[in-house]
């Protein structure tokens, strides 16, 4: 065989051998399968579950009433909390609490009953904390808008590990540092619970520390699939859910002087708010 024979019986071996590889490589990609990332943090919340969440029936609420939420807001005998003319609300949280996963939940509907919360972005609790990859909402960043009181949120860690902890993200001002040190401490609290999260202040007159129901409900749920269950009055996550908007819902309208009377007097909120 001459020289250039066998020259170009190597480059079409050589090439041959390459095509071969590529189909195998197309094959075991196509038949791989996908993968997807369901922790994808700071997406926006879409509309269709803002819609679902701002919009429970009110047959819902008022068969709820403050369902399996448990402890309810506490009252609090301290200094108004106000911004301007209207009263405040500050919430102190982080990203990685199971606990804040659960209860921010409760007070997105809540707040939505209210006025209109803009740039909520969907994350998730932390992945190795009890109640792990619980699906949730994050604050940070997010404006509110009322007539009717303001809402302050602090996120003060992600859910993103750094060293032993997590890594920082809000701030809080002096005054609403102040508010956990002075009110999530004995005597508002044991000794043991002191500085928990979240903390929730409506106005100086009422406060919650921690989840008013159970994470357990949330897990292993979607957002849909939470959020879906909330036109169902005997679902576990909506006696937990609800019952805690309903039990927010009430505090809130404690801080407002029962405004506006169309939330504030259905006979639902003013049977919770005289059980606090």
């Amino acid at each position: 065989m001459a020289a250039s024979d066998k020259s170009n019986t190597l480059k079409y071996s050589i090439w041959a051998i390459a095509a071969a590889v590529v189909i195998l490589i197309l094959i075991v990609l196509v038949k791989s399968p996908t993968t997807t990332n369901t922790n994808v943090d700071d997406s926006p919340v879409p509309f269709s579950l803002m819609t679902k969440l701002s919009s429970v029936k009110q047959s819902v609420f008022d068969e709820i009433g403050i369902g399996s939420s448990t402890p309810k807001p506490t009252p609090l005998n301290a200094p108004a909390l106000t911004s301007g003319s209207k009263p405040r609300v500050v919430y102190i949280g982080a990203e990685y609490c199971p606990y804040c996963a659960t209860e921010r939940w409760a007070m997105v509907v809540a707040l939505e009953r209210f006025g209109t919360i803009s740039n909520l972005k969907e994350t998730h609790s932390s992945l190795t904390d009890l109640y792990p990859n619980t699906q949730t909402f994050s604050f940070h960043g997010a404006t509110y808008s009322s007539p009717y009181f303001e809402f302050d949120a602090v996120e003060r860690y992600s859910n993103k590990p750094q060293g032993s902890s997590y890594a920082l993200l809000d701030t809080p001002t002096s005054e609403e540092q102040n508010l956990m040190n002075t009110y999530d401490a004995p005597p508002y609290t044991t000794s043991s619970n002191a500085g928990a999260i979240p903390f929730i202040d409506f106005g100086g007159k009422y406060f919650i520390i921690g989840a008013t129901y159970s994470p357990a409900v949330l897990q292993g749920k979607s957002y849909d699939q939470i959020a879906d269950s909330l036109t169902d009055p005997t679902s576990a996550i909506t006696k937990g859910l609800i019952g805690a908007a309903n039990g927010i819902t009430a505090a809130i309208c404690g801080a407002t002087n029962n405004t506006p009377s169309s939330i504030c007097m259905d006979p639902t909120i003013s049977s919770i708010k005289s059980s606090f």
